[in-house]
C-alpha cells in the first residue's frame, strides 16, 4: 500500500525520537552510575577516615592504634589498649554511616569487623598490595569473596608513627542500593520520555499536516489539469520552498491555460481558414457540374478556384514553415551581407502590385549597411512585411523604407500609409491567425500567419520586431538584426567584414 508523505514523515520523526531517547537514556544511566559510584566512594573514604580517627583518639598515642590491631591476634595486655573501646567507636561509626568496616593486619587477615561475621577472613594479597601502593583503594566487587554480594569497597593502609605498614582498613556498602537508585532514575526517565514522545508525536502530526497541505492541493490541482480543467490554482501561503513550488505551479498553470486557449483558437482559426476557400471551390465546381454556371463563365470561376487553391497552398506552406522553425529543425546560416540587397530584391518582386495601386516608394536610397544574419530568412521577413504594407496601403499611398545603423545592431523599418491598426489590436498582430478584420470573408486579405512567421524568423536571427501605428494615418513595422563585428586596420580606421 502506498504511504503518504505524512505517514513517512511521522515514521521518520518517531524513529529519530526513539533513537534520541535511547541514546539520552544510556547517557543518563552512565552519568548516574558514575555519580552514584563517586558519591559512594567519597562516603566510604569518609567512613574510613572517621574510623581511623576513632582508633587514633582511643589510643594513648598514635602507635597504640596499630598495637590494638595486633592485640586482636596476641593479647590486649601486651599493649594496654582497651579493644572494647575501639570496637565501640567503630561500631558507632559503621552504624552512623550504614557501612561495613573491616580492619586487617599487615597480611590482610580481618582482625576486627563490623558486623563481626567477617572476622578471621583474609583479603587477597593483590588487593592489599594495591592499597599499599596507591595509598587508597576503590572498587566494586566482593573483596575476594568476603562479601556475599557486590559491594562498593574503599580501603586505606594503616601506618605506624615510623611509617611502617601495620594493617589495612576497608569500608563497604551494598551495591543493591545502586539498583534501587537506578530504578528510580529509570522510572522517572521513562515517564518524562513518554510525555515527551506523546507531545512530539502530536506536534509532528500537526506540523506534517501543515507542511503537506500545499502538496495535497498541488496534487489535486494537477489531477484537475489531467481532467482538462486548466482553471485550477493553488493558494500560496508563506515564503518557504513549498510556497515557491505553489507559485511555480500557478505560473505553469497560467502558461498551460494560455497554451490550451491558443490551441483551441488555433484549431478554430485553422478550420475556418481552410473551410472558406474549400467552400468556395466546392461551390464553383458544383455549379459547373450541375449547369448552374454556364460554360462561357467557366474561365472566370476557374480563375477564382485557382486563387483559392493558391491560398490553401500558401496556408499549408506557412504552417509547415512555422512547425519547422518552432521545432528547431531549421539551421540558421548567418553571413555578413548588405541588407539593401534584400530590400531591393523584395521591391522588384512586388513592382506590379505597386504600379497597380499607384503606390509611391520613399526612403529607397541604398547605402551599404552590413548585417550578420541568414539572407534567405530575412528575405522572407521583408517580403511578408512589404506584401502586407502593399495590401493595406491606400490607393496612391506611400511605402517608406528606413535602415538605421546602431551600436551592434541595424534597425530596418517598413511603413505604409493607410488605415493603420487600432490601438487595442496592436498587442496581437504577431499572434497566429490574428486579423484585425474579424469577418474573415472571401475578400479578407491574408491568412493571419505572415506576421507570426516574421516574429519567429527575426527571433531566430537574434533580433526583435515590433509595430508602431497611428489609426487612420500609417502603420510601421520595425525589426533589428545583429551588426557584424568590426576589426581595426592600419591608420586607426575600421574595416568592415567582407
Amino acid at each position: 500500500m502506498r504511504k503518504s508523505i505524512t505517514t513517512r514523515y511521522f515514521y521518520s520523526t518517531a524513529i529519530l525520537l526513539l533513537c534520541s531517547v535511547a541514546v539520552m537514556g544510556m547517557i543518563q544511566l552512565y552519568l548516574a552510575t558514575g555519580y552514584f559510584r563517586k558519591e559512594n566512594g567519597e562516603d566510604l573514604m569518609q567512613t574510613i577516615d572517621n574510623a581511623l580517627l576513632v582508633i587514633s583518639e582511643t589510643a594513648e598515642n598514635p602507635d597504640v592504634a596499630q598495637r590494638a590491631i595486633d592485640a586482636a591476634e596476641r593479647a590486649a595486655q601486651d599493649t594496654g589498649l582497651d579493644i572494647s573501646d575501639i570496637q565501640r567507636g567503630i561500631i558507632l561509626t559503621a552504624r552512623a554511616a550504614g557501612k561495613t568496616i573491616l580492619v586487617t593486619d599487615a597480611y590482610g587477615t580481618v582482625v576486627l569487623s563490623i558486623p563481626s561475621a567477617y572476622q578471621g577472613m583474609a583479603v587477597s594479597e593483590k588487593i592489599c598490595n594495591a592499597v599499599f601502593s596507591y595509598g587508597a583503594y576503590e572498587d566494586m566487587g566482593t573483596l575476594n569473596g568476603i562479601f556475599d554480594s557486590r559491594h562498593y569497597i574503599a580501603g586505606k593502609p594503616l601506618l605506624g608513627a615510623d611509617g611502617r605498614l601495620r594493617g589495612f582498613i576497608f569500608a563497604g556498602a551494598d551495591a543493591g542500593s545502586l539498583t534501587e537508585y537506578l530504578a528510580n532514575i529509570f522510572s522517572t526517565f521513562i515517564l518524562s520520555a513518554g510525555l515527551m514522545l506523546m507531545v512530539s508525536s502530536v506536534l509532528s502530526i500537526l506540523l506534517t499536516n501543515r507542511m503537506t497541505t500545499p502538496l495535497r492541493r498541488i496534487s489535486e490541482a494537477a489531477q484537475k489539469f489531467g481532467g482538462g480543467d486548466f482553471t485550477a490554482r493553488v493558494p500560496v501561503e508563506g515564503d518557504d520552498e513549498v510556497a515557491h513550488l505553489a507559485e511555480t505551479f500557478n505560473e505553469m498553470a497560467n502558461s498551460l491555460e494560455k497554451i490550451d486557449q491558443s490551441r483551441s483558437s488555433f484549431m478554430g482559426n485553422l478550420a475556418h481558414e481552410m473551410r472558406t476557400p474549400m467552400t468556395t471551390i466546392k461551390g464553383f465546381v458544383d455549379g459547373m457540374l450541375d449547369g448552374t454556371i454556364p460554360p462561357e463563365s467557366y474561365e472566370h470561376y476557374l480563375s477564382i478556384v485557382s486563387q483559392e487553391v493558391g491560398r490553401l497552398t500558401r496556408l499549408i506552406k506557412n504552417m509547415l514553415d512555422i512547425t519547422k522553425l518552432e521545432a528547431g529543425e531549421y539551421q540558421v546560416n548567418a553571413t555578413t551581407y548588405d541588407i539593401w540587397e534584400n530590400i531591393t530584391g523584395v521591391v522588384f518582386s512586388v513592382e506590379q502590385q505597386l504600379e497597380a495601386k499607384q503606390i509611391r516608394i520613399s526612403g529607397f536610397a541604398p547605402n551599404k549597411t552590413l548585417v550578420l544574419a541568414d539572407q534567405d530568412l530575412i528575405h522572407q521577413v521583408l517580403y511578408n512585411l512589404v506584401d502586407n504594407a502593399v495590401k493595406f496601403c491606400d490607393e496612391g499611398g506611400e511605402v517608406r523604407f528606413s535602415v538605421t545603423q546602431g551600436k551592434g545592431f541595424v534597425t530596418v523599418g517598413v511603413r505604409n500609409t493607410g488605415a493603420g491598426i487600432a490601438p487595442d489590436a496592436l498587442p496581437y498582430v504577431f499572434d497566429r491567425f490574428y486579423k484585425a478584420d474579424k469577418s474573415r470573408g472571401l475578400n479578407a486579405a491574408g491568412s493571419g500567419l505572415g506576421l507570426h512567421i516574421c516574429k519567429v524568423l527575426v527571433n531566430l536571427s537574434g533580433g526583435k520586431i515590433w509595430v508602431d501605428s497611428k489609426e487612420g494615418q500609417y502603420c510601421e513595422f520595425l525589426f533589428t538584426l545583429p551588426a557584424p563585428p568590426t576589426s581595426p586596420i592600419k591608420g586607426g580606421k575600421l574595416k568592415e567584414d567582407p
